[in-house]
């Protein structure tokens, strides 16, 4: 988010609207809901974290025990186990 000045971009009936609410002060215009984006699609961070899960239950899947992927991932015991049955459900409902 960066600071932009009301007088480059607004028309000056609007600039001179918001003027009598505020002067001189930052405000922060929120984008309308439909635009918004989900939390991590922007940065890829939801991307990365549904890797990460695909991951795990494919160690599981494969030997790994939660012990192992417990010290790999630096996840809690809860974690893991959440990761597993979330991701299978996901993958189980995709098969479908």
């Amino acid at each position: 988010m960066s600071y932009k000045n009301g007088k480059d971009f607004l028309p000056p009936s609007l600039l001179k609207e918001l003027q009598k609410y505020i002067q001189g002060e930052l405000i922060y215009v929120p984008k309308m809901d439909k635009t918004r984006a989900g939390w991590g699609e922007n940065n890829g961070t939801r991307k990365l974290i549904e890797k990460r899960n695909r991951e795990i239950l494919h160690m599981y899947n494969t030997g790994s025990t939660v012990m192992d992927l417990i010290q790999r991932f630096h996840l809690s015991e809860d974690s893991i186990r959440k990761i597993i049955v979330k991701t299978r459900d996901l993958a189980q409902n995709v098969a479908k």
